[in-house]
């Protein structure tokens, strides 16, 4: 409310020239992820604020000679998406095309090595072939880096497993990365070896990213610029006003410098996510707080994220029962507890926000029940600690989650894995799993995000479906509000952006097609076709609506 009088006393005082808007939208169907009224069909823009929403006609009343006027002409217009959960493109460090292109999404080991075979010839000796797996050749445990080795003995060779959390690398890879026989576990890592001590190739959680890195910023710095801007220009293209980027692909030094010098309009949220050693965390702090200068106000610095356990891909994701196709196993924690209890401990002393990678329901309990024992729920709840995916945040955790003032990121490509969910879960578990609906209804604030490629209206899609428990489904209203409204509230900036409301930064984009209409299947063909970031123009493609006077 003050910045709102703030803004009406600042205009009473200016001349009536500088008084109208610098930009107006109309004839639009404007979604405003404000509940006191979520439709309008225009609005106005003074510099980098919203100044008025309403009907055309209102709307029309304040333009002046200076006034750029936009003609939606019935298009859909919602404010700015901000993906909370991305990992900012990089350019590969492997040099040559992914192989393996057109295999099924859980390929065979056989499948594998014919890709990798096929990918070797003609290349140049050390390149480095790159395939995609699933949780079928993980759990083939003839497939390491003997097989890997037979199969391009001049390549290097990384079998990535799709949800991010292991590889399997061959002998030439486990040289560059330095692992060898006297390499020990990093904290929150694994090294599979065989029974004489020697690396198998198979790593897991922190053992590899530590190396991936490493090998990412490694490359020339104009390269990773180029990929970042990349990134930026596809997110602008989706309508994608801000993003949440968990910044653990460069360290912290690099990541700093690529934002900054990219200088996109892109709204860029560093937040840390700091690597471990044998002896423990390293730091979780950025070198500066900002960039230097103005024109690169865009990236804020704020909050550090940890991963606390796996996923259901690899059985590492912690659940408090056993899986249903491995009863052997209940997944695996990478910190114990007093790490963790260390780490919440550290959020409540520098008052800064704390986000955890909790997937299964074990994982996800113990970090409330941990909360609970360090503080009072009033010392928790301004500081809004994430659960990053949080699948497991089951029925029973509700209400807990909610007296902390706990946020869930939900990632609704997650909610695709539905066969690999059956066979890794019991029924009756799968129906209190990757909660949606529940959590909206038991008070626990929600946001979204991609995880991954963006692509926010396949996650629309995805979260009003949910393919894996439809009782668990939202609708688009509500998961577009997750999108814009909730991810802002995510990261502390609910009276800054996500609504087209008086005040609010002036974020916003025109659709390609109106997706309150369109059948849900048509949602992902969305792009924008004008995405304005604090009142300038982001991204326009040549069939926007026409900009009049």
């Amino acid at each position: 409310m003050r910045s709102i009088i703030a803004i009406l006393l600042t205009t009473a005082a200016l001349p009536l020239s500088a008084q109208a808007p610098t930009l107006v939208v109309l004839n639009a169907k404007v979604f405003t992820a404000d509940s006191a009224a979520p439709w309008a069909e225009a609005l106005a823009v003074r510099g980098d604020r919203i100044i008025a929403v309403g009907s055309s006609a209102s709307v029309r009343a304040l333009q002046g000679a200076t006034t750029k006027v936009i003609n939606a002409r019935g298009r859909t217009l919602i404010p700015g998406l901000n993906d909370a959960h991305v990992h900012m493109g990089l350019a590969p460090w492997f040099t040559v095309a992914p192989a393996g292109q057109g295999m099924p999404p859980d390929p065979s080991a056989s499948e594998i090595l014919e890709a990798v075979s096929l990918a070797a010839k003609g290349l140049r000796r050390g390149e480095v072939i790159r395939v995609i797996i699933g949780p079928t050749a993980l759990d083939d445990t003839t497939l390491r880096r003997v097989r890997l080795d037979a199969a391009s003995p001049n390549h290097g060779v990384i079998l990535s497993v799709w949800s991010g959390h292991g590889v399997i690398l061959n002998s030439r890879l486990l040289r560059r990365t330095g692992i060898d026989t006297i390499t020990r576990d990093p904290l929150g890592g694994s090294i599979e070896r065989d029974a004489a001590g020697h690396p198998t190739g198979l790593v897991h959680e922190y053992g590899w990213w530590i190396v991936e890195q490493r090998m990412n910023a490694a490359q020339p710095f104009p390269v990773l610029l180029a990929a970042h801007r990349a990134y930026a220009r596809r997110a602008m293209a989706l309508g994608i006003t801000s993003v949440q980027n968990m910044a653990g692909a460069l360290d912290p030094g690099t990541t700093l410098r690529v934002a900054c010098a990219a200088n996109i309009p892109l709204r860029v949220r560093l937040i840390a996510f700091p690597m471990t050693t044998v002896r423990g965390r390293l730091s979780d702090q950025f070198p500066a707080q900002r960039c230097p200068g103005a024109a690169t106000a865009h990236v804020t610095v704020g909050g550090v994220k940890y991963i606390l356990d796996g996923t259901p891909v690899e059985r590492r994701a912690v659940e408090r029962a056993p899986y249903a196709d491995r009863p052997t196993s209940r997944g695996s924690l990478n910190f114990p507890p007093d790490t963790l209890a260390a780490i919440l401990q550290a959020g409540l002393d520098r008052r800064s926000q704390v986000l955890l990678h909790a997937v299964g329901d074990s994982a996800v309990r113990l970090v409330l029940i941990t909360m609970q024992r360090l503080a009072p729920a009033e010392r928790w709840r301004p500081l809004r600690v994430r659960l990053e995916h949080g699948d497991g945040l089951a029925v029973d955790l509700l209400p807990l989650a909610r007296d902390l003032g706990v946020v869930l990121v939900q990632n609704p490509l997650h909610l695709a894995l539905g066969p690999l969910k059956s066979h890794r879960f019991a029924p009756e578990r799968l129906l209190n799993y990757q909660p949606l609906r529940s959590a909206l209804l038991g008070g626990v604030a929600l946001a979204l995000g991609s995880d991954g490629e963006p692509n926010p209206f396949l996650d629309l899609m995805l979260a009003t479906m949910h393919p894996n428990t439809p009782s668990e489904a939202i609708t688009l209203e509500q998961a577009l509000t997750a999108y814009t409204a909730g991810s802002a509230f995510a990261e502390g900036k609910e009276r800054e952006k996500g609504r087209i409301a008086v005040g609010m930064l002036a974020d916003f984009a025109l659709l390609s097609q109106d997706i309150f209409s369109v059948p849900l299947q048509a949602l992902p063909a969305t792009t924008s076709v004008l995405t304005v970031i604090g009142g300038v123009m982001g991204y326009e493609r040549s069939a926007a609506g026409r900009r009049t006077r």
